[in-house]
This record gives structure tokens, C-alpha cells and sequence, in this order.
């Protein structure tokens, strides 16, 4: 709709639970607030399948929904999480009993992506529903291509295997952005990605690593960890394997090359060793004098000035670009020529503070690292540029061997 905003609202949580009743509370109010004319509620609810008996249950709907409409919330529409299709006479029951029109039980059916959801229900008409209930006119669909990059990741005609070497792989959601954007990157060269999570902490890198296409080392906070993922940048640096480090992971690319390369043996983050004698990543001057995490952290979007002829440049395609922060530390300025001497190349950094932000080891296949979190960014239509060229240059690993083409 031209000229207004459209918010949308999850509250997660099983209705009749205690810690989700605030929240419910809030988005019933918000009706009241806002207009009944300008809200609309989707109720997603499932539908579990009785093998037994060969049938799909709909009574925990109707209690969900009986729970919502007792503190004062009628759903609009009900999606129905089921395995199996959903009979007409099962819609018909639950819209009766529900309160809701029998178009306004939509089935969403397990599917092999979560990419192919968005087409199931632009099947089963929920953008039309939505743009009646508020008065509104569709002016142009835009599915097709949604359509053409389902079909492309159903379709992929090779694979990488990409390693993501951190500490909370226990938690994959902890990992989620980066790993969606991995997917965007190889919707791009029609290639699957096969995501392999490795516990810096407790696994032999060698062994686990042997054979991956590509490494990426990701953020994280605190200590914990931090020598393996270390570990992980210097195997992907010494065997020539495409390497991509985000935050954290660009700070243990620096004291990489720092203690293996520029040979300043003890280098390291003042976040983990304060008396390190060469302490290539810091906090700022300025910063010191904040206390508290979240007061000396960069945080929010910041312009980055990209050198021309780097990995960087060449994935962007131009010379300032914009990307989200959240950190503390920084790379240390006056180990900067040591760096480069060694092979490390400051290829973007902030005018501003003239702050390194991207960093490039030469001679390699490809090897870049920001400080910034590109995967904010990434979306699968629109993959980030620096995670296009990444599993670009693993694909290119996977079909040479490793050996430069």
C-alpha cells in the first residue's frame, strides 16, 4: 500500500503459556490502538497426524484458538502446520468451529525448503485475502522470480562444502544468518551448498577440515574458542583453501598472519590478553574511555572505502559501501606495514577513523575478512556480494583441486 508502513509482528510461544502472555496482551491492544481496520491476525497452529488411526487431528486448534478468543484475540486467518494435505472437510471443520471463513484456512505443508512456503501460500491465495481484508489493490506479483530461485536450488547442478569453524555449533540457529546466506551465495552459481558446522574447541581441525571447499570463521564474544578458530584461519591460509572471516573471524585472521607470517610471536587481541607485547587488535583511544560493553561498541551502519583491485572492490563493484557493526575491538593501526609486508593488505577501511575494515591475504586463491556482518544483508534474491564470490571461489576450488586455475 502506497505511503503507509506495514509491521510485522511474531510472537512466538504456545498460547496458555505464562512467559508468551505480556506479548499477547500487547497485539491485542494494538488492535484497539490502531483501528480494528488496520490489524490482522494469523494464527499458526498445528495439525498433528494420528498414524494409528490415519487422520489429522484438529482439536488442539480449536483449544488454541478458544484460548486466544478468551483473552480477547480472534485470529483472522488460521495456517495449519500439517505433514499430510489437508481434506476439504477438515478446513470446512476447523473454519467452523474457529470462527473463520473456510478461505482463511491455509495449509502449510512440510516442503524441502523454507523458500518454496511463500509459494504455497500465494497458491492458496493468502497475499489476495490480506489485500482484502485491508481495502488495499495489488498493482504487480512479483513470484516469478521467487518462483525461477526455488527452481534453481531444486535444481542445482554441483555442491561445495563449506566448514563454519566456531564455538556454539551446538546451537546451528546461532549460525543461522550466515548459513542462509551461504544458500543465497550458491543460488547464484546454481551450486548447493552442504554446510559442515566444526567445534573449534573440541574437534582435530585437521582431520575436519581436510576436504571442505571453503572456511568460514564467524563472530563470536569472549575468549572461549578463539585459539581454534585461529587454528582454522591459519589451515585455510597454509593449504590454500578459500577463506571468508566475519568480526571475530577477521581479528584471528590479523593475529594469524601476525604470529605465523609477520613472525610477532605472541600477537594477539588485548580483548583476551591485555599485556600481549604486540597487541594487533585493540581498543581504540577513544573507546577506552566508555565502560560497559554495549558503550564502547561500534555499533549500526558505517561507510567503508574499498581499495581498487582487491577481492573486495572486484565483489562490490564500487568504492564505498555500507555495513552493519557490532564490536569492540579494531585492528591496530600501527601494526599495519608489518601486516602488509607480510602479505596482509588493508583493502577497506573507514574514513572516518581510517579504521581497517576489510583485509586480504596475497598470494591466495581468496582470502578476505571484514570486521563488519555482511550476512545482515543478504537476502535470496539479492545475495551479499562478498558470500557470492566466496562460494564462487570454492566452486572454483572443488573443480581445481585446489591448484589456481
Amino acid at each position: 500500500a502506497r505511503g503507509r508502513d506495514v509491521v510485522i509482528v511474531e510472537v512466538g510461544g504456545t498460547v496458555g503459556d505464562i512467559e508468551s502472555q505480556p506479548f499477547l496482551e500487547a497485539i491485542r491492544q494494538i488492535r484497539l490502538d490502531r483501528g480494528r481496520e488496520n490489524v490482522l491476525y494469523v494464527h499458526v497452529t498445528l495439525i498433528p497426524y494420528m498414524k494409528v488411526s490415519e487422520e489429522l487431528k484438529t482439536k488442539p486448534t480449536q483449544h488454541s484458538v478458544g484460548k486466544l478468543r478468551e483473552i480477547g484475540i480472534d485470529p483472522d486467518i488460521i495456517v495449519c502446520r500439517t505433514e499430510k494435505p489437508l481434506e476439504e472437510s477438515v478446513k470446512e471443520k476447523i473454519g467452523l468451529f474457529c470462527s473463520v471463513p473456510r478461505d482463511a484456512v491455509i495449509e502449510a505443508r512440510d516442503a524441502s525448503t523454507i523458500y518454496e512456503v511463500p509459494l504455497m501460500l500465494e497458491e492458496q491465495g493468502v497475499d489476495r485475502l490480506i489485500l482484502w481484508r485491508f481495502g488495499w489493490t495489488a498493482r504487480k506479483k512479483f513470484m516469478a522470480d521467487w518462483n525461477s530461485m526455488v527452481q534453481r536450488m531444486q535444481n542445482a547442478t554441483q555442491a561445495v562444502t563449506i566448514a563454519i569453524a566456531g564455538k556454539y555449533v551446538g546451537l546451528k540457529d546461532a549460525y543461522k544468518s550466515i548459513g542462509e546466506s551461504l544458500v543465497h551465495g550458491g543460488l547464484a552459481h546454481r551450486t548447493k551448498v552442504i554446510i559442515r558446522y566444526v567445534d573449534v574447541e573440541n574437534e582435530d581441525l585437521d582431520k575436519v577440515l581436510s576436504g571442505v571447499d571453503g572456511i568460514l570463521v564467524p563472530g563470536g564474544f569472549g575468549d572461549r574458542g578463539v585459539e581454534g578458530k585461529v587454528a582454522a584461519t591459519r589451515f585455510a591460509r597454509e593449504k590454500k583453501i578459500p577463506f571468508f572471516g566475519i568480526c571475530l573471524g577477521m581479528q584471528c585472521a590479523v593475529i594469524d598472519v601476525a604470529r605465523h607470517v609477520a613472525h610477532l610471536k605472541d600477537a594477539h587481541s588485548t580483548e583476551f590478553s591485555p599485556r600481549t607485547r604486540h597487541p594487533v587488535i585493540h581498543l581504540m583511544t577513544t573507546q577506552k574511555k566508555l565502560t560497559g560493553k554495549g558503550g564502547n561498541m561500534r555499533l549500526g551502519v558505517y561507510p567503508c572505502h574499498v581499495r581498487k583491485g582487491s577481492w573486495a572492490h572486484r565483489s562490490y563493484g564500487r568504492d564505498t559501501i555500507l555495513e552493519r557493526h557490532r564490536h569492540r575491538y579494531e585492528l591496530n593501526n600501527q601494526y599495519r606495514k608489518k601486516l602488509e609486508r607480510a602479505g596482509l593488505r588493508v583493502t577497506g577501511f573507514y574514513p572516518k577513523e581510517n579504521l581497517g575494515e576489510i583485509v586480504e591475504f596475497q598470494p591466495h586463491p581468496w582470502f578476505v575478512a571484514v570486521q563488519f556482518h555482511p550476512e545482515f544483508g543478504s537476502r535470496p534474491l539479492r545475495p551479499h556480494p562478498l558470500f557470492k564470490d566466496f562460494i564462487g571461489a570454492a566452486l572454483q576450488h572443488r573443480k581445481t583441486g585446489g591448484v589456481s586455475a
